[in-house]
C-alpha cells in the first residue's frame, strides 16, 4: 500500500516538473524568440520551434476558452488523490502565481493573461517570422541498368 502511495506520488512530482516546463518553455520561450531575434540568432526564427511554441500556448488559449480545465491539472490531482495527498485548489498557474507572487486573481484575469500572451507570440509570428522549411529534392538511385 505504502510502495503503490509513493508510486502515485513519483507520478504526480512527475506531472508536475513536466507541467512546469511546459509554462517555462511557453514564457521563457517568447523571451528567447524577441531576444534571439534582436540579436540576430537564426535559431529564433526556427520553423518548427516557432509552430511548437505556438501551438503550446495556442492549447492552453483554447482550453481557456472552452472553459476546460487543464489536463495536468486534472491529471496531477488525481495521482495526489491516489497518493492520499491534497490536490491543487485551484488550477495549476493559479496556485503557484499564488504562491510564488501572493496574488489570489479571478479566473477571468488568467483568461486575460493566456489571451493577450498568445497576441503576443502571433505578434511575434508576424514581426520576426519563422523560416519556411525548403523540401529537399529527392535524391533518385542511381543503379546501374
Amino acid at each position: 500500500m505504502i510502495v503503490a502511495m509513493t508510486l502515485w506520488s513519483l507520478l504526480a512530482d512527475a506531472v508536475a516538473l513536466f507541467h512546469l516546463a511546459y509554462v517555462a518553455f511557453v514564457v521563457l520561450g517568447l523571451g528567447a524568440i524577441v531576444a534571439g531575434a534582436a540579436c540576430g540568432r537564426r535559431w529564433a526564427r526556427n520553423f518548427w520551434f516557432r509552430i511548437t511554441h505556438l501551438a503550446a500556448m495556442g492549447l492552453v488559449f483554447v482550453e481557456t476558452i472552452a472553459g476546460m480545465a487543464c489536463p495536468l491539472t486534472v491529471l496531477e490531482n488525481t495521482l495526489r488523490l491516489r497518493a492520499g495527498q491534497a490536490g491543487y485548489p485551484a488550477d495549476f498557474i493559479t496556485y503557484w502565481t499564488h504562491r510564488i507572487v501572493f496574488h489570489d486573481w479571478p479566473p477571468a484575469v488568467f483568461t486575460a493573461l493566456y489571451c493577450g500572451f498568445t497576441l503576443a507570440i502571433v505578434a511575434t509570428l508576424l514581426i520576426v517570422p519563422p523560416e519556411i522549411p525548403r523540401r529537399r529534392k529527392a535524391h533518385r538511385l542511381n543503379l546501374p541498368p
